[in-house]
């Protein structure tokens, strides 16, 4: 007896783990979800074919997310032992760093939308392509930079705060290697060229090197704090080395070398992300969908997948090059567009596990097309047809049309920023 006493009293002082299970299943359905992952800080394990998950772990909290669900935060505390996922689509409209002002107009409109459309998702800037952060972050390197200087997000829980009481799912945009800011206070490990100058984008922009774990560590700190402030999800945008050649970079530019740092990079979210059990999706060129190598990026889906929940890619009709598809422009063929690059990787990918960008926005280079109402719903019934988890909306000057989307219940958005030239460059 006094042995079982003492051995109870040592594993209470070292917090040997306990031992936790349950079934998880579909609000509305009830049917088992299956692949469902189970977290705590450290670990993550899988519901099987019944919905059963088991897990050891000596922490009070888990994580549960499933692709096509919301996320679900357990209190073991509370003992339950059957777990409801509410299922979601994801309609999502992208809203800009300057549109995220809860004041803007631009806000107020996407709102509107939200309350009496299909849209239920936002994505917001947190950190966008100069580095700046839409709100004040826990990073101390990011905010000794300057940062959160023009914060446009002033109370980032009172805006989480009315977001989740409007049900609203919220992503937070990242930006990962193209970034301005970083580059420019941290020269040896920004992406330098020939001359051993900053390399800049048509955008005037520098980027930091993804070979480079700093770089890493830096951007994945912001995105932890998104998390931690009650981010539904992170993407992260720009994931990718640039599309030039002769840089100079602290490795050699194989694709197998490209490859490898963009997988660093997202294991390492995702293991820094898992104690707040987000969601992780990474955006990359709609070309990727097509190719079988990294097109000089370090872009691959069979890669990317192993430690993103989902992948996005920009399927921007106006992407594509003349020909593509068999037809002059890809940009007066919506539907076709979306519906063939997503069928394309059905081999590589689980569907479920897709969502696409979709264009908002006149295609500048090759027809001159606007896109209006047939041309969104066109691409929303494309990716709605091969069971996408969803899609999300892209408009550089995140300004929507209410008409363009069906009518429900709840959910929409709108924005506020200048079209360029580059609308479909992430």
């Amino acid at each position: 007896m006094l042995k079982y006493i003492l051995l109870t009293l040592f594993s209470f002082e070292i917090g040997l783990a306990g031992s936790y299970s349950g079934i998880i299943r579909d609000t509305k359905t009830s049917l088992p979800v299956t692949d469902a992952i189970v977290s705590d800080s450290n670990i993550s394990v899988n519901s099987d074919t019944n919905g059963t998950y088991s897990i050891d772990s000596n922490e009070k909290t888990l994580f549960i997310k499933a692709c096509g669900y919301r996320p679900y935060k357990l209190n073991i505390d509370e003992n339950i032992t059957e777990i409801k996922l509410e299922p979601i689509t994801v309609k999502a409209l992208y809203l800009t760093f300057w549109g995220a002002n809860i004041n803007s107009k631009t806000i107020k409109n996407i709102l509107d939308i939200i309350d009496k459309t299909e849209i239920n998702s936002i994505i917001v800037d947190v950190k966008n392509e100069y580095g700046s952060t839409s709100y004040r972050t826990s990073s101390e390197k990011a905010n000794g930079y300057g940062a959160a200087k023009n914060r446009t997000i002033k109370d980032i829980q009172s805006f989480i705060s009315l977001m989740k009481s409007k049900n609203i799912y919220t992503i937070a945009r990242v930006v990962v290697f193209k970034d301005e800011l970083q580059a420019s206070n941290n020269f040896e490990y920004a992406i330098k060229n020939k001359n051993n100058e900053f390399s800049r984008d048509n955008d005037k922009m520098a980027w930091i090197d993804p070979f480079d774990k700093r770089s890493h560590e830096y951007t994945i700190d912001i995105a932890e704090d998104a998390a931690n402030v009650g981010f539904d999800e992170i993407n992260f945008d720009y994931i990718r080395f640039p599309a030039k050649t002769e840089l100079k970079l602290a490795k050699e530019s194989t694709e197998a070398n490209r490859v490898g740092a963009i997988e660093d990079f997202l294991l390492l979210a995702k293991n820094r992300l898992r104690k707040h059990g987000t969601f992780i999706s990474a955006s990359i060129y709609g070309n990727v969908c097509w190719q079988e190598d990294d097109t000089g990026i370090g872009q691959k889906i069979e890669s990317l997948s192993k430690h993103a929940d989902y992948i996005a890619p920009m399927l921007y009709p106006s992407g594509f090059a003349k020909g593509s598809f068999g037809v002059k422009h890809p940009a007066d063929h919506p539907y076709m567009t979306i519906y063939k690059s997503i069928k394309n990787i059905e081999h590589k990918i689980d569907i479920k596990r897709v969502r696409p960008w979709l264009q908002s926005f006149k295609d500048y280079a090759h027809s001159k097309r606007e896109y209006k109402k047939f041309e969104i719903k066109e691409q929303i019934k494309a990716a709605e047809d091969i069971k996408t988890s969803g899609w999300m909306m892209w408009s550089p000057s995140s300004k929507y049309d209410i008409n363009h989307f069906s009518t429900r219940e709840k959910n929409a958005l709108t924005l506020d920023l200048t079209p360029k030239n580059q609308e479909y460059t992430h």
